[in-house]
């Protein structure tokens, strides 16, 4: 496998270029963090990072992507020479694939030299921002379904062949349990499903021949799409014909709608099983569904058994992207300690958290997470001790979490590669899957409803909030100095 170094943003190579003529190439810190929850909810499902360490393991320039850059007159053959030997060679830390996660607290760290550290920063964004996005939309249609099962089928709505592949791989991460798009159950060993399409029923003679035909091809699958051409007449009468002679066979039927009032039509179909004596039968809904009318469904108890979701999964719905970026945090200036650095803002809430750091999630005696908080990673938090935690932006709000409060506190970024090897070698797809379920457990109902959800603590430490304001201090000062110069 290869992937072509070329998938970076122009300037990251310009600036590579601008680092290596003046010789600016030392170890440093990025850190990879997002500003808002999508979707205007409680949290994200940190997914992509699987995919994303082989992709910078293969971030390799062919010799073709060494004539293209040849020929764009930018670059002198000594950076050439450069970029067709790299590879990267740094580390990353990250948190475990299906973390929930929330604004603000770092979910990857590279550490690298500068050079390396940037050409990887597009590539990094695009693979965990989409992945994590679609991973966190069906985690709520998940959450919305109250566990009924839930088939992704959105290949022909997704934003290009990529992009249906690898939105079925977080999709089936964040709670469904399959996909229509058979590659993706190839590449990532998910289960495939799908039975008919309305032209499958149109190209017979008679409604009642299609579903007989399907029915003895598929005796163990036979989802019978009803509303081709009407749902409550012909379309169920057909259905519990076929359904009728299955059933002497010890097989039952499924039956699929696929447009109008879900509500009533779900209700009125359940009840004709029911009277015909199929009550083992099982009722699928489609038609661009989203989170918000599977919980009205669901809280009116509608007799559904499954969901079919496809546009509003695979594009992200309502929010097209998520916002992470990536941020340097850290530079060694010598071979011993990284010197703290930070962006600062006139938007308050744009302004970085400097120097290396680590994720403590805290945890009760039950079990549920209480809190986050960002350290340095040279800090020790201690067990038994009562621990500030300190408001991100606001610079006089804090609370005290009292010793008896927590019986947990999990540091969440481990090391997933070393000096540019991986350090895990094969993933379980569905074993992340059975995380995000237990893990979302662990978060009371507040965090995860649809509608305003709570807010979930994110804190800095004593530490690093003292450094944050001591850097925001003295960038004032220089910011002041300079204009007095002027």
């Amino acid at each position: 496998m290869s992937v072509s170094a070329l998938m970076t943003d122009f300037y990251e190579l310009t600036m590579m270029y601008g680092y290596a003529k003046s010789n600016n190439n030392p170890k440093v810190v990025f850190d990879m963090f997002y500003r808002t929850n999508p979707y205007n909810g409680g949290y994200v499902v940190f997914t992509g990072l699987h995919d994303l360490l082989k992709r910078i393991e293969a971030f390799t320039f062919s010799k073709s992507d060494i004539e293209y850059l040849r020929g764009l007159n930018s670059f002198d053959e000594e950076f050439l020479s450069y970029l067709e030997d790299f590879s990267f060679k740094g580390d990353v830390y990250a948190m475990d694939e299906g973390s929930i996660v929330f604004p603000g607290e770092p979910l990857i760290r590279v550490e690298s030299s500068l050079m390396e550290a940037q050409l990887i920063e597009g590539m990094l964004l695009n693979t965990i921002n989409f992945q994590s996005l679609i991973a966190t939309k069906a985690s709520r249609l998940y959450h919305s379904t109250k566990g009924a099962p839930m088939m992704e089928f959105g290949l022909r709505r997704a934003q290009g062949p990529d992009g249906a592949l690898t939105a079925s791989r977080a999709a089936f991460i964040g709670g469904c349990s399959a996909t229509s798009n058979t590659l993706a159950g190839k590449v990532f060993n998910i289960p495939v499903a799908g039975t008919m399409a309305h032209s499958w029923i149109m190209s017979y003679e008679s409604e009642l021949e299609a579903f007989r035909l399907f029915a003895n091809l598929y005796p163990d699958n036979a989802v019978l799409l009803i509303d081709t051409y009407d749902t409550l007449g012909s379309g169920i009468d057909n259905a519990i014909i076929v359904g009728k002679e299955l059933q002497q066979k010890g097989k039952h039927i499924s039956v699929r709608i696929d447009s109008g009032d879900l509500s009533y039509l779900s209700r009125e179909i359940r009840r004709k099983l029911d009277e015909s004596g199929l009550t083992d039968s099982k009722i699928v809904v489609s038609n661009d569904l989203t989170e918000e009318i599977i919980d009205t469904l669901v809280n009116d108890k509608v007799p559904i058994d499954s969901y079919g979701i496809g546009t509003h999964l695979v594009t992200g719905g309502n929010q097209s992207s998520l916002n992470g970026v990536y941020k340097l945090s850290a530079i060694w200036k010598s071979e011993k300690t990284p010197l703290p650095v930070m962006k600062i803002s006139n938007s308050f809430e744009k302004t970085t958290n400097p120097g290396r750091k680590q994720v403590y999630r805290f945890f009760d005696k039950e079990g549920s997470a209480i809190g986050d908080l960002i350290t340095m990673e040279s800090e020790k938090v201690y067990l038994g001790e009562d621990i500030i935690f300190h408001h991100p932006t606001n610079e006089a709000d804090y609370f005290t979490l009292k010793k008896s409060r927590y019986v947990v506190a999990k540091p969440m970024l481990s090391l997933y590669m070393k000096d540019g090897e991986k350090l895990t070698k094969s993933v379980n797809i569905k074993k992340i899957q059975h995380e995000v379920i237990k893990n979302l457990a662990s978060f009371h109902s507040s965090y995860k409803r649809m509608i305003n959800p709570h807010i979930y603590k994110v804190s800095l430490s004593r530490e690093l909030k003292h450094l944050k304001t001591q850097l925001v201090i003295e960038g004032k000062q220089k910011q002041e100095a300079s204009r007095d110069e002027k």
